[in-house]
């Protein structure tokens, strides 16, 4: 008998025009934490769907073996009988239910005459909640929770389901370090209690302190299974995206100019509570090829700062100068920005930066429509032609521009997301949060097009969770605590230390 609780083997996956898995094998080990990496669009999360039946038997080749028996999974129901559950990247649950009713939903507790027992269902509710570290009522909407509750919730219903497999897909990615760590010790203490985890991460730092083993996909294939003693970073990324990376960032040049953009008193009040300021009296400057780096710890102000000056998308009693080219410009709104040459690319690609509904062509062209119309009409084969330029010199992965961007991995749509704005032809593109959730390999092409565009003589302000990412892209890096801008440092003298010294720092009470 063997010790592994799934194995899937010699697993084939094809989508029109596209070869999404080739004659990938898995195998997990009963009641360990396996992790399974590699670049956005290698084909983790379609293994995945194979395994849960979202791609039903039939639909791939290859055999999955499960607890010792070849099993053929019509839809997620049969995969989710045997104990195989799956918590996608994006949350499956209804806002306006209750805690309860999401745990339970297509899975009711009922009682008398088939009819739902409401006692029952919320004092079942909260002992799962229990188990994941919840103090929620399970009369709670879902709405009333942050993502972070979220994910124990989707924990918690999986847990009703009598899980044994669990698979989690990024379920960090849209959480704070503090969510994180608890999310990660919950999966290490169900491992505890008899229940094995597969768990899809970018996050390397999270693999090497959760998992027993990782499995490296690349291209649609499995490249390698490494046991947890030898795991390290280097040889992940290496697998990965098939080349070492000795140096994560591009070596960059800098070559800059005149000042471009000078932000001079810039105050931003909150939209609900308008005593409570936000941004307090920022004051920067960015020069013609150069890139500004903004970091700050969360709750700082930065994407708030971001969002204030492009078009005042964001607050209330806005007051401050901007000047380009050392003359006085307005933002009052995002047409007025964009025609005064700002883009600002948004850390929310997903909710305020992309249409997930629309294909490729339609986002690239959509903040610029101004400049394809012929006649007053918008000409689609000019679209068509300019988003095609930008799928080949982006190297966005998808066999035509007419793909919908919602099936786009992570990081080919924040390509698309550059791409609309580097069509908009800025002088000065701010780029909040651009690598986040994506991988290694993708963050480097990232980077390759910062670079360029830098190089091109556009200003470039990036902000960044990640303080590394900073000191390894940015000529210069300002700090903001609290809403204010509490000093800026040259790239040669921006140490860790040193920046986050400014970035702790508090106001004068």
């Amino acid at each position: 008998m063997t010790t592994n609780i799934l194995e899937m083997r010699s697993i084939t996956k094809t989508f029109p025009g596209v070869k999404a898995l080739s004659d990938v094998t898995l195998e997990v080990a009963r009641g360990e934490i396996h992790a399974i990496c590699g670049e956005n669009g290698a084909g983790k999360s379609t293994l995945m769907k194979v395994l849960s039946g979202v791609y039903p038997h039939g639909t791939y080749d290859g055999d999955i073996v499960f607890e010792n028996e070849t099993v053929q999974f019509r839809d997620i129901r049969d995969s989710e009988a045997k104990g195989i559950v799956i918590i996608h990247q994006e949350l499956a649950l209804s806002p306006y239910l209750s805690i309860a009713e999401n745990i339970f939903l297509n899975n009711e507790v009922k009682g008398f005459a088939g009819l739902i027992d409401w006692n029952k269902t919320n004092s079942e509710a909260g002992k799962l909640l229990a188990r994941v570290g919840l103090s929620e009522k399970p009369t709670t909407k879902i709405m009333d929770i942050g993502v972070g509750k979220q994910q124990l919730v989707e924990i918690a219903k999986a847990l009703s389901k009598r899980v044994k497999l669990l698979i989690l897909d990024e379920p960090t990615a849209a959480l704070n370090d503090e969510d994180s760590d608890h999310l990660l010790d919950l999966i290490i203490h169900l491992k505890g209690q008899g229940i094995t985890s597969i768990i899809i991460s970018h996050k390397l730092n999270e693999i090497k302190k959760i998992s027993d083993s990782v499995t490296i996909i690349r291209d649609g294939k499995t490249i390698e299974t490494i046991a947890k003693a030898d795991v390290s970073e280097d040889r992940i990324i290496k697998d990965m995206v098939g080349r070492d990376l000795e140096h994560r960032y591009p070596d960059h040049t800098p070559h800059i100019g005149e000042e471009i953009l000078r932000v001079e008193d810039w105050t931003a009040h909150h939209p609900q509570d308008i005593n409570r300021v936000v941004v307090d009296k920022v004051n920067l400057n960015v020069r013609a090829g150069e890139i500004v780096g903004i970091a700050g710890l969360m709750g700082a102000g930065r994407t708030e700062f971001a969002m204030s000056l492009f078009g005042r998308s964001y607050g209330t009693k806005i007051t401050g100068k901007v000047f380009k080219n050392g003359k006085e410009i307005q933002t009052r709104n995002v047409a007025e920005a964009i025609a005064n040459g700002l883009a600002y690319a948004t850390e929310d690609r997903k909710e305020y930066g992309l249409n997930l509904i629309e294909d490729i062509k339609r986002n690239v062209s959509l903040a610029s429509l101004e400049k394809l119309k012929r006649g007053g009409l918008v000409d689609d084969n000019e679209e068509f032609k300019v988003a095609n330029e930008y799928r080949k010199s982006m190297n966005i992965k998808s066999p035509t521009v007419l793909a919908k961007t919602g099936k786009l991995s992570g990081g080919n749509q924040q390509k698309v997301v550059l791409s609309k704005w580097i069509y908009s032809d800025p002088d000065v593109l701010i780029l909040d949060e651009p690598t986040r959730g994506i991988d290694v390999g993708a963050k480097y092409e990232i980077y390759t097009i910062i670079n360029r565009l830098a190089a091109e003589g556009k200003g470039i302000i990036v902000i960044s969770s990640e303080l590394p990412e900073l000191l390894g892209i940015c000529d210069r890096v300002y700090a903001l605590s609290e809403g204010r801008i509490t000093g800026e440092l040259p790239i040669a003298e921006a140490t860790p230390e040193a920046v986050l010294k400014l970035m702790t720092m508090e106001k004068q009470r």
